[in-house]
């Protein structure tokens, strides 16, 4: 098949439609027969569909649509904290006001057939009859752009050959009222183009601040690339896959004959500007109804989020999120001021209970970025890895808080090599109990005993904690040489704090329809995945280090387990520790990974910080003691 589109181009101005002419040549053997005569039965048999579907919608209530319902968000006690729906973020406008590259753009890599077919492609129908007749089930769609504004606003996402025989007939009516441009126009308004944007104008404005009739060539091609999975192909999630995305519109614009080669290359290495990011703007907790929205698309996709007139009561506790937010406002201040180079911060607070998200702050200013480098931010955890390795240990029944282990001068055989692993102050500590290891954050006894044990099974106790980035086993495993989340570390801290009772993180308790209808029940089911003494045990050795380590100064008046951590060039540090009640993470560096300054350390500059929020998070709450080790059996020796 070959295309052709005749362009008329201007002074001055980029190439327009005119018309479209269509040559097509169909070659081949057995399979190309089928597709053909597939192809002819699809056609022929959607007409008839079209005349004897009376139970379908009207397609002329397109000219009045609005989406159905506002969702809403809500804390613990029932406080709104944002209202979601569709409209929202919308902002129609003509098509004569939309960049001509971005329609150019968009049916390139979506339709380029549009301007000529009746609403449905009998080749690629064919094609895609023989593809799913094959196997059993929808594999293989023939989508046309009237198709899909069909199924955006009448039809489930169902991938059924009904549904798709129902797309068919919906897209051949609405051909029958409306024009091939009033179509585009429509489409153009109505699809969703990632970050709570639906229609160009306004994905136009968040991704590059400036309106749609401005786009050039290279930010059209960057925004159709976006259509068939807008969060993962987003410029601010990963710019590398939308320049990816970008380069396959733009090659198929040129394949096309709808651009010169000069064009693409011209486009390619245009410079992008980004805007920022606009969603949510009215949310009283942006980062919380951020991480709500996510796992409420996760589950029932972004369409039933914004358009199902939900009830969402979240997890989260509005004065605890205030309190948390104003903890790392006001500490980001305080420690630029006191030399380090910070420009971010996050901080998760999970009750170990239940594994409720309590609080999230994904960032210093939400109106500045709405980044939620609480969920999204892959770090280095540095030392605050080492309980894993030490837990592990205990695990085995082999070893105890008070095993010895030699802090002593060691050379491990690595392929580049020889590792020569330091302590952070380069000296060595000689003999000593894991307990004190573990209390001044000593390096080697770490890795001798992540040797010991073997570095599978730390990153399987790992996984088990729910720690899903990429691990190798390595000798520098146990210093934290990993990406990490901190919602990931609070998480896994949380279940060493419940002696090994864990239930899947969440922020949201219970999710209803507006008529009340039970949607989602996170009621917590708590399932045993650690061994209680070796937990039990770790915790007591992590009071150590608020008590007589490098955390004293997290000590807030009650026990309290943690643990520090400062990765290598101080490029992160960390606090992560726990009270029975309450588990919380804080973490601090530079979005651009630059060091933070000599002497940034987690004891030194975290550790208050998360003292600081545990005081007026846990100012209602009793104190409460650890259950020590002894209420539970040690591990037989394996």
């Amino acid at each position: 098949m070959s295309s052709s589109i005749v362009r008329k181009k201007t002074k001055g101005s980029s190439p327009s439609f005119d018309f479209i002419k269509d040559i097509g040549k169909v070659t081949g053997g057995t399979l190309l027969a089928i597709t053909m005569v597939g192809s002819a039965i699809a056609a022929g048999g959607l007409v008839g569909l079209a005349i004897s579907f009376r139970n379908l919608p009207d397609v002329r209530v397109l000219r009045t649509f609005t989406p159905a319902e506002t969702s809403y968000i809500y804390d613990i006690k029932g406080k709104l904290l944002a209202s979601l729906h569709g409209e929202a973020n919308r902002e129609v406008v003509p098509l004569n006001k939309i960049s001509p590259d971005l329609k150019r753009a968009v049916i390139a890599i979506e339709d380029s057939n549009f301007y000529f077919h009746k609403g449905i492609n009998p080749v690629s129908v064919g094609r895609a009859i023989v593809v799913n007749w094959q196997k059993g089930e929808v594999r293989e769609g023939s989508s046309t752009l009237t198709m899909q504004l069909m199924k955006n606003v009448f039809l489930s996402r169902q991938r059924t050959f009904s549904r798709k025989l129902a797309e068919g007939v919906l897209a051949i009516r609405i051909e029958q009222i409306l024009s091939k441009d009033q179509i585009l126009e429509m489409y153009l308004n109505q699809i969703y183009w990632g970050h709570n944007n639906y229609g160009a104008q306004t994905a136009a404005r968040t991704y590059f601040n400036k309106s749609v009739g401005s786009l050039t060539l290279a930010e059209s091609a960057m925004m159709a690339g976006l259509i068939k999975a807008p969060q993962e192909y987003s410029p601010f999630v990963n710019m590398e896959e939308a320049k990816r995305q970008q380069r396959t519109v733009l090659r198929r614009m040129r394949d096309l004959g709808w651009i010169t080669a000069q064009e693409e290359t011209k486009a390619r290495e245009q410079k992008i500007t980004l805007g920022k990011i606009r969603s949510f703007q009215g949310s009283a907790s942006p980062y919380v109804t951020n991480a709500a929205s996510r796992e409420l698309i996760g589950r029932f996709g972004r369409d039933a989020m914004l358009k199902g007139g939900m009830r969402v009561q979240t997890t989260v506790d509005a004065t605890m999120q205030a309190q948390a937010q104003e903890t790392v406002t006001k500490w980001h201040r305080r420690i630029r001021g006191q030399g380090v180079r910070a420009d971010q911060m996050a901080l998760v607070a999970i009750d170990p209970r239940t594994h409720f998200i309590k609080a999230i702050v994904g960032g210093v200013d939400p109106k500045k970025s709405e980044f939620n480098r609480a969920t999204q931010a892959i770090r280095q955890p540095g030392s605050a890895f080492k309980p894993f390795v030490y837990y592990t240990a205990f695990a085995t029944g082999k070893y105890t808080p008070n095993s010895v282990v030699a802090d002593t001068p060691v050379r491990y055989r690595e392929a580049s090599g020889y590792y020569y692993p330091k302590n952070y102050d380069s000296t060595f500590g000689g003999s000593m109990s894991i307990r004190k290891a573990l209390e001044v954050s000593r390096n080697i006894p770490a890795i001798k005993i992540g040797r010991a044990v073997g570095m599978n099974k730390v990153i399987e106790n790992c996984r088990i904690l729910g720690i899903n980035s990429p691990m190798e086993p390595v000798t520098s495993l146990p210093l934290g040489a990993i990406g990490v989340t901190p919602l990931e570390m609070a998480n896994a801290y949380a279940t060493i704090a419940n002696y090994g009772w864990q239930s899947p993180p969440t922020i949201i308790v219970r999710a209803t329809d507006s008529k009340g209808n039970v949607l989602l029940d996170n009621t917590p089911k708590p399932q045993l995945v650690l061994e209680p003494w070796a937990a039990a045990s770790l915790t007591d050795v992590m009071r150590g280090v608020i008590n007589n380590g490098t955390g004293k100064a997290a000590q807030i008046g009650r026990p309290a387990a943690g643990k520090t951590g400062t990765t290598s060039s101080e490029r992160d540090i960390w606090f992560v520790g726990y009270v029975p009640q309450l588990a919380t993470a804080v973490w601090v560096g530079n979005d651009n990974y630059r060091p933070l300054g000599k002497g940034s350390t987690g004891g030194t500059f975290v550790a208050p910080i998360w003292r600081d929020f545990m005081l007026k998070a846990l100012k209602n709450s009793p104190s409460q003691n650890f259950r020590p080790a002894s209420d539970f059996e040690r591990p037989r020796r394996s």
